[in-house]
């Protein structure tokens, strides 16, 4: 999330491009995020971006360049090199690069532009995640889909619950900026290493987004973390489009929870599952055609799809548990997403198998994230993330908890008693203590006591004065 005084260096960009004539935020949003990522490629780590003979495309070299130059080159050297570093034409990264144009009109306000951005403190690509989303929530754009940013280290958990391997072939059907498979990149880096680096390079990370600018903000992350051709497209997931199915072993990701729907242009196969228009339902179904048997999904949902009762709601929880194995609900704090949205959400994991074998569903109650749950979010000591991944991970130990303790098993046929709802708190049992008071006359006692000595006090008091 974008505070305090990088906020105001953002907010000082933004203003150099409105007063400099480029009013169409869009526009305005498109060239700031070519020049971050110009700017990102002299720390790229996984190889040589710049030839020899080419170094002085470099930002920290033309940065120090006087207006005229620095504005020739930028215009007529690093735009087109941009455009074309990658060889292969048919790559995400060269397919969302291919339109970049240079429309920032005066060599000053090249210089103003690229001295505020060189004075950001982004350290990685999620921040420019944060700084993307912050611009939209500028223009009342971000949220009007139903997407909004999931922090880094809700990212971070779901990764470390789907725990992904090499052999996985991973997708995000609602990408937004990459933050899933930037997350999913950096956990088998750390764990496996690059043993890998032809599936790695080329087929393991897949992602699908309706937003362009996103879907090239996706791409510019994604390369900066070293994956040279992911395999990220524009696409309506949920449109009869997509004949994509059984193509996938791992699914993490934030779908959208609301907006527009072109109900017309929605898959027949979605509908077959559940016959409705709610979009966080119609994702639900789609990962299921998707993902090849024994494919496993941790996927944000909100916690309308847990208690919802409407046939649509019941039918796909029913395919879920009933035709596939649910594994994992878990209930996170509302404040979550601020200050983006404020909406209710869960953690659902699941197993594709076609053939049942839910047997019982473990809930866990977050209740601190480890941070404040209103529009500042400031860091906190309480944390539940750590215990939910070892007890996720120690589901053996979880038996017998009861249901009074913050995680909890139920056994499926409860919960199709139930009408097949997923809230926690229909299975939580409240532990109720029973608390003596003093009797109205003792009370009155003490009450008249406190006067007394406050009273004597203030008489005390007044005898100092005089």
């Amino acid at each position: 999330m974008i505070t305090g005084e990088l906020k105001n260096k953002v907010d000082k960009i933004w203003d150099i491009f409105w007063s400099g004539g480029i009013t169409n935020p869009l526009e305005a949003i498109d060239q700031f995020t070519y020049l971050l990522f110009i700017k990102s490629l002299d720390n790229v780590k996984f190889k040589q971006i710049f030839p020899k003979d080419k170094q002085y495309l470099r930002w920290d070299i033309f940065k120090n360049r006087r207006a005229e130059e620095m504005y020739r080159i930028v215009s007529e050297e690093v735009f087109p090199f941009i455009r074309g570093i990658q060889e292969n034409r048919n790559s995400a990264y060269s397919k969302c690069m291919s339109d970049a144009v240079f429309k920032i009109p005066s060599p000053l306000m090249l210089v103003k532009i690229v001295a505020a951005i060189d004075k950001l403190d982004l350290k990685d690509g999620d921040s420019e995640g944060d700084l993307y989303e912050y611009l939209l929530s500028k223009i009342a754009v971000s949220g009007t889909n139903g997407q909004f940013r999931t922090p880094r280290h809700i990212i971070s958990l779901m990764v470390k619950l789907i725990k992904p391997v090499p052999k996985d072939v991973i997708v995000d059907p609602a990408m937004g900026t990459a933050g899933f498979l930037v997350g999913a990149e950096e956990y088998l880096r750390e764990n496996y290493g690059g043993s890998f680096k032809d599936d790695f390079n080329n087929n393991m990370f897949n992602g699908f987004e309706m937003d362009r600018t996103m879907l090239r903000i996706a791409s510019m992350n994604m390369m900066l973390h070293g994956v040279e051709n992911p395999n990220i497209e524009y696409r309506n997931s949920l449109s009869k489009e997509n004949k994509y199915r059984e193509k996938y072993t791992a699914i993490i990701t934030n779908p959208p929870f609301k907006g527009s729907l072109d109900y017309e242009a929605v898959s027949p196969e979605l509908l077959k599952v559940t016959k409705t228009k709610k979009t966080e339902l119609l994702f639900l179904a789609l990962f299921l055609k998707i993902l090849k048997t024994g494919g496993r999904c941790a996927s944000v949902v909100p916690k309308g799809v847990l208690f919802g009762s409407t046939k649509g709601h019941r039918d796909m929880k029913m395919e879920i548990i009933d035709n596939n194995k649910l594994e994992a609900v878990i209930s996170m704090p509302s404040g979550i997403f601020k200050p983006y949205a404020g909406i209710s959400t869960s953690i659902i994991i699941f197993t594709k198998t076609g053939v049942g074998k839910t047997d019982k569903v473990w809930f866990y109650d977050m209740k601190s994230d480890g941070f404040s749950l209103d529009d500042k979010r400031v860091p906190l000591a309480d944390n539940d993330i750590p215990d939910i991944i070892a007890r996720f991970n120690n589901l053996k130990n979880e038996i017998g908890r009861k249901r009074t303790d913050q995680s909890f098993f139920v056994p499926v046929e409860e919960i199709r008693k139930n009408d097949y709802d997923l809230s926690i708190n229909r299975y939580r049992e409240v532990e109720y203590r029973e608390i003596h008071y003093d009797e109205p006359k003792v009370i009155l006692g003490k009450i008249k006591k406190l006067e007394k000595e406050i009273a004597d006090g203030i008489d005390e008091l007044g005898k100092m004065i005089d």
